[in-house]
Order: structure tokens, then C-alpha cells, then sequence
């Protein structure tokens, strides 16, 4: 049998099953699938073309069925005979082909806009015609006929035109739903699924991010990108809401993202949410929509649109964002070197001491360290990181604001300024905003136990401090405060470096995840 598996055709065994597919797909998330007669029965006007260099979306418009017909322009791209080599590129435009189209040239100039898709002939020969991706507005007589030869826009994929030269080659077409129809097109998490011929699957979703290309970048986006990348550096799309428009991940609400790029929220845009309880949180369109001075524009999906047109709430898929994130902080030194001759950029150090860690760089944003090729680390000793576990099972409210007052909700080390030492108890105080409320949650009960981590509730007046106890207490928590108000939210694990710490100072702290969480 043949499927397809994120645009590529695979030759399989009948009775084959979706896990024979994906041997390696994580547990609990979803894939889409189409069934075959999903991919006819679904009307829609957009396009998938699949190059040599990547994926383009385009929007096909009435004059496209007026001159192959909808079908017959999908035929045009799809068959295996009909691998279209690039003919020829440059500032102005790319083009593919050449195939038979029923165009009668009118022998004029045009005005193209960019992101426009056009039809048009060699010689004014209707038997040797091309497709026109149009990079910028432009006027030129292209052999199209007298409507122009536009047939649709580009939806996403832009960076894939800019890198299309003669050497590439457009290998298929696909069509891409619009309509969910259950009964043929699906999400699912059954890696027993048995697979039929013909079936669609996408796996993922690609986003690539606002002002990354291969041959250059736009930094006026690099620090709401920083936050895309960020969210999505563990692979993980969380569908908290799937509205008629679009789809929402809130994990990082209440994050502070600035209105960096204000753009039309097309099919297939990738914004963050600026202001509003929402803030922070990551939407992925399914439909366009006009902007909104609430939202920063910072990718496009590239692949796997259908995944978020046919997810349910609180579904879970994989999620690949373009570039990959360039964080060092919370690395070793040699771990940050290597990264950096990983991704080809220039290192330097405030030491060549190997047993430190990174707490800062500079540039702060990967699309920043991208363009100027170079990154300065600043670092401090590993004997003043100190590792913790937090307990989001028992305290989740807690934790979550513990990781906001650490900067550990955003990087992979955090900060804790000391405050005082005294007998067994080391106390703590993180800036808490005015706003936040720290409810009463895990108080604990009977003796608590030497190195717990806990931050003081509302209850009392010093609410937020955090603290540590080396040794057990059955009557007070590790802020001295009663039990009724301790909220305990993990625990201590490098013990032995408390010693270490001085009043007045800043300990840098690393969350290593439980096996709970």
C-alpha cells in the first residue's frame, strides 16, 4: 500500500499499523489522519506544494479552476511524471515547469503584488506553461492571459521561495482540508491504528518563525520569537482551546511578550497574545482574521496545519519550530561551548574555568546570536547552583509562582537573593508583584522533613519568603512561619552546598523534574 507520511509517500505492508509507522512516537500525543475519500470530499482552496527546499501553502482563487480546473491543477503537480524543475529565479520571482494549461496569452504587462501565484507561458505557448511565485510587486508580461494569470496567494512558506533556485524542483501537490469531517479525517493517539491505502498522516506541526530564513534575519521580532521558541523547546503543543479560528496553548500565560510585528492572522499564522488575562499564550490560526494590537505575529506553519483544524481540546501533538532555540544559560561551560560550535557562532567567556556555570548571554535572543555569529557568556561557580525538585502533583498554583519569582519559568537556572541564616534555617526573598496571590495549598503535617523547600502563603505578612531547613521540625516550616502557613513545594537536593552561602549573597538554582512530573 501507499500512504503519505508528512508529505512523503511511503511504500507499506497491508495491515500495517500506525506504530509500525512511528516506532518512536511519544506516548499521549496525536497525529492527524485523513482517509482517502476525506482528501476528495473536502473542499478546499488550499494547496500544499511540496519543493526540494520545502513546503509552500498557497490559496488557489476561482481564475485556478477556470484555467487546469481544481483537480486538474492538483493533477498538474501530483503525478509522478510530473516533477517540474525551477526554470528560473530571481529578485522578482521563481518559476516551475513548464506542462500544458489552457491559457490564451493576451501579450501584455501586468502588476503582480508579492505573495501573489501566477500562471503564465513561454513564447505565448499555452503547451509550455509555468507557475510564477512572485517575490516582490512587480510589472512584467509573463504570457498569462487577460485576467493576469493570478490563480491564488502564498500562505505560508515565504523563506521556501526565497530559497528555491534552478537546482530545485516542485515533486508534488497535496490537497489541505478545510472542513472537519470526522467520519474521514481524524485525530487520534491509537499507534494500533490500522493504516489503508491512501491515507494521509502528518505527524507534526512545523512553524517557521517571523524574520528566520536560511539567507537572512530580521531581529525586530527576537524577543516575542524567543518566547515561541521557548514555549515550544520541548516539542509539546498543548491545545487548551480550539476555537472556530484558531487554536490556543496557555502553559505560558502571564508571560510579559512584547507587540513586536503586527501582521493579518492568516490561515496558518503563529501570534502571541500581548495583553489580557491571555497574555503570553500561543495561538495558531485556522482561519484569517484581521490583526489585533493584543497580538505579535511570530511565525507561520509550514507543515501540519490540518493537525491544529482537526484537534480537540486538550489534545497533545508535536510541535517543531525553525531555528532551534540558542539558550546557554543553566549550561556547563563545556556543554555552552559546544552548542555554540554546534550552531557555527563565536564563544567567548568571563572564564575557562570548566566547573562553572552560564547565568547570562549576550546577545540575550537566538534570532540576535544568529545574525551577529557570535555569543558572550557570563558564568558562576557550579558550587553556587544549587539543584532543586518542585512538586507540581501537591503545590501546582505555588510552584508556578515560584518559578516566575526565579526566572525558572523561562530559564533553565533561576536566582534567589539571601536574605538570612540563622540556627538550621536559610531564608529567602524573590521580588513578589504586589498582584499575586499565594493561596493556602500543601500545608504540611506532622514532622517535616530536613531540606524542604516551602514559600509562606497569605496568610501571614511575610508571604513569598522561601526557606530551607536542614534539619526536621514538627512545629514550624522551613520559613519559621506555623504549618498553616507553609506551602511546601519541593525540596532541597544539593545539601551539601548550603554551606556555601553567605547573607546578603545570590544562589542560582536548577530544577532537575521528578519522576512524577
Amino acid at each position: 500500500m501507499k500512504i503519505h507520511l508528512d508529505g512523503e509517500i511511503r511504500e507499506i505492508k497491508e495491515g500495517s499499523r500506525l506504530r509500525d509507522l512511528l516506532p518512536d512516537f511519544r506516548e499521549g500525543f496525536s497525529v492527524a489522519i485523513i482517509k482517502p475519500a476525506g482528501i476528495h470530499e473536502s473542499e478546499t482552496a488550499s494547496i500544499r506544494l511540496l519543493t526540494t527546499a520545502g513546503e509552500i501553502v498557497v490559496e488557489l482563487n476561482e481564475t485556478a479552476d477556470k484555467l487546469t480546473g481544481d483537480a486538474g491543477f492538483i493533477n498538474l503537480f501530483s503525478e509522478p511524471e510530473n516533477v517540474h524543475p525551477v526554470r528560473w529565479s530571481d529578485r522578482y520571482g521563481v518559476s516551475a515547469g513548464n506542462f500544458s494549461a489552457g491559457i490564451i496569452p493576451d501579450k501584455k504587462h501586468h502588476r503582480y503584488a508579492h505573495n501573489d501565484v501566477i500562471l503564465g507561458c513561454a513564447g505565448y505557448d499555452p503547451k509550455k506553461s509555468f507557475l510564477i511565485l512572485s517575490k516582490i510587486p512587480h510589472f512584467a508580461d509573463h504570457g498569462s492571459d487577460v485576467s493576469g494569470g493570478v490563480i491564488g496567494k502564498i500562505v505560508s512558506g515565504k523563506a521556501v521561495v526565497e530559497k528555491l533556485t534552478v537546482n530545485d524542483r516542485i515533486i508534488n501537490a497535496e490537497r489541505i482540508i478545510s472542513r472537519v469531517d470526522r467520519s474521514s479525517s481524524f485525530t487520534t493517539q491509537d499507534m494500533d491504528l490500522i493504516l489503508e491505502d491512501g491515507m494521509e498522516i502528518i505527524s507534526r506541526i512545523v512553524i517557521r518563525a517571523s524574520g528566520y530564513s536560511d539567507d537572512n534575519i530580521d531581529t525586530r521580532s527576537a524577543n516575542s520569537v524567543e518566547h515561541l521558541l521557548l514555549t515550544y523547546s520541548d516539542g509539546r503543543f498543548v491545545n487548551n482551546l480550539s476555537a472556530g479560528a484558531f487554536i490556543r496553548d496557555e502553559r505560558m500565560k502571564k508571560s510579559i511578550v512584547p507587540f513586536e510585528f503586527k501582521k493579518t492572522r492568516l490561515e496558518g499564522s503563529v501570534t502571541v497574545r500581548t495583553a489580557g488575562k491571555q497574555k503570553g499564550s500561543i495561538y495558531i490560526y485556522k482561519k484569517s482574521v484581521a490583526s489585533s494590537p493584543s497580538h505579535t505575529h511570530v511565525g507561520e506553519v509550514e507543515h501540519g496545519i490540518e493537525i491544529a483544524k482537526l484537534a480537540g481540546m486538550d489534545e497533545q501533538f508535536s510541535v517543531k519550530v525553525i531555528p532551534d532555540q540558542i539558550d546557554l544559560r543553566g549550561m556547563n561551560l563545556t556543554e555552552a561551548k559546544e552548542t555554540a560550535l554546534k550552531y557555527g557562532i563565536s564563544f567567548s567567556s568571563d572564564s575557562e574555568d570548566e566547573e562553572r556555570a552560564v547565568t547570562d548571554q549576550n546577545p540575550a535572543t537566538t534570532l540576535e546570536v544568529l545574525k551577529e555569529g557570535s555569543v558572550e557568556v557570563k558564568t558562576v561557580p557550579l558550587s553556587s547552583v544549587l539543584k532543586i525538585e518542585l512538586w507540581d502533583e501537591n503545590a501546582p498554583k505555588t510552584c508556578e509562582i515560584f518559578r516566575e519569582v526565579t526566572g525558572l519559568k523561562w530559564y533553565r537556572i533561576g536566582k534567589l537573593p539571601v536574605t538570612l541564616n540563622f540556627e538550621d534555617v536559610y531564608l529567602f526573598s524573590p521580588k513578589i508583584p504586589k498582584t499575586t496571590k499565594i493561596n493556602i495549598e500543601n500545608n504540611p503535617s506532622g514532622e517535616i522533613p530536613a531540606y524542604t523547600l516551602a514559600m509562606t502563603n497569605d496568610s501571614r505578612k511575610n508571604s513569598g519568603l522561601v526557606g530551607i531547613r536542614t534539619a526536621p521540625n514538627s512545629d514550624f516550616g522551613p520559613t519559621s512561619e506555623p504549618f498553616n502557613a507553609t506551602n511546601v513545594i519541593g525540596r532541597l537536593i544539593d545539601t551539601d552546598k548550603l554551606k556555601f552561602i553567605e547573607e546578603g549573597s545570590r544562589i542560582y538554582i536548577m530544577e532537575e523534574k521528578s519522576d512524577a512530573s
